[in-house]
């Protein structure tokens, strides 16, 4: 039998009639003849509670306690879900991040699968039943019990599809599909039909909510087809896949944007002759992550280096860099919060070299101050004032179209 993996959000499974109805789902696919592995996140804002717990006792607490508390919310939603799964008369069984075989690195709170021993679920697929198996969790070499950050559910999910050689994961979620950009706060954006997985992964590291960036990853890796689904209405959604077939003139496939980043400045003393890859091994070594760069060596000017963190990371940033001055060997740092991101994507980029210039163009009838810029073939980001960021997603939504269904040419 093929096999299919869906993964529904915590909004799907919130309440126990949203749990039922999930279920019904799934009976739905199961009566069609396929091997069917559900993996969902815990339900609501159930991890939210559990962080609000921890920091009522202690306001840092381990990070390894935080990975064996927060795991505890997707144990109780694949319980809950495999009672109403067999309350409609399908066997099914459940399974925490470890009994499926998820393995991870012994980084906690923010964990990379190494390997998936999928024997556990592969013997209850042969059995007929559903496996039921909760997202976002796995062990590390040392058994203890690891968590992939936010929104690691969708990696959960392609993993096992890849893993497990699915003929397709769905990722059911409160939308319908994939956007131009967020419907919440541009009312001009649409759904688009198709995405390649490097617009996609562009997106979701860019801002975009609606997948996690490992979960795309592991779908182009072993070319998984992954679909973005409602879990209230019966439609397509958006399909993610190598190349689109649909509107693949689009030079501008969607605009993404990031609030609560922090642009750190590095500055030097005059005469420095030292190399970046002091300070970013310092970074990396921390499990620190760096956006976009931008080095000053000028003649008359202090040399500098400047790059954004989430404002998430600004704690441990600031720890790392005061621990490790000597050996960075810089003279001061600066800390500019209230800033944000926006870029576009669209795999069209690549021909087409007056994408830039139409951008800067607009930004600058709309007097947005930009503070840096990165480029890539299928992006481009600018960092601007936090109170600026709606208007530059939106002006940039309604200069490249996007609300339109038909491609334009720049």
């Amino acid at each position: 039998m093929s096999c299919l993996v869906f993964k529904f959000g915590g909004t799907s499974v919130a309440t126990i009639e949203r749990v039922l109805h999930v279920a019904k789902r799934i009976q739905k696919e199961k009566e069609k003849g396929y091997d069917i592995v559900v993996v969902v996140s815990a339900m609501g804002k159930t991890t939210d509670k559990l962080v609000e717990m921890a920091h009522e006792i202690m306001p840092n607490p381990s990070k390894r306690e935080m990975d064996t508390l927060l795991t505890t919310g997707e144990q109780v939603t694949i319980s809950l879900l495999s009672m109403a799964l067999q309350s409609l008369g399908l066997s099914a069984q459940s399974f925490t991040g470890w009994q499926a075989g998820i393995l991870t690195e012994g980084i906690p709170s923010d964990s990379r699968i190494v390997e998936i021993q999928s024997e556990n679920v592969r013997k209850a697929l042969d059995k007929g039943q559903v496996a039921v198996v909760a997202g976002f969790q796995g062990v590390d070499s040392n058994n203890n019990i690891t968590t992939l950050g936010r929104g690691g559910s969708d990696t959960t999910a392609v993993a096992l599809a890849a893993a497990l050689g699915a003929e397709r994961c769905d990722i059911y979620t409160d939308v319908d599909g994939v956007y131009t950009s967020d419907p919440r706060y541009v009312p001009k954006a649409r759904k688009l039909q198709e995405l390649s997985y490097d617009e996609m992964l562009e997106l979701a590291n860019l801002g975009a909510g609606v997948l996690h960036p490992r979960a795309v990853e592991f779908a182009k890796n072993y070319n998984i087809p992954l679909a973005v689904r409602s879990s209230y209405v019966e439609d397509e959604g958006t399909i993610m896949k190598e190349e689109v077939e649909v509107e693949k003139d689009l030079v501008v496939r969607g605009v993404a944007f990031m609030s609560d980043i922090v642009r750190v400045t590095v500055g030097y003393e005059g005469n420095y002759k030292g190399s970046l890859v002091n300070i970013f091994t310092v970074l990396a070594d921390n499990h620190i992550n760096v956006d976009i760069i931008v080095q000053t060596i000028l003649e008359g000017v202090e040399p500098s280096v400047s790059f954004t963190i989430t404002k998430e990371n600004l704690a441990d940033t600031a720890r790392v860099l005061e621990a490790n001055k000597s050996k960075i060997g810089y003279c001061h740092v600066n800390y500019e919060e209230d800033v944000a991101k926006v870029s576009i994507v669209g795999s069209g980029m690549v021909s087409n070299p007056g994408v830039a210039a139409k951008m800067f163009d607009r930004l600058h009838k709309e007097n947005i101050t930009l503070k840096m810029v990165s480029t890539s073939e299928i992006k481009i980001s600018v960092v601007i004032p936090q109170e600026s960021m709606l208007l530059t997603a939106n002006a940039l939504h309604d200069e490249f179209e996007l609300a339109a269904s038909l491609a334009i040419q720049v």
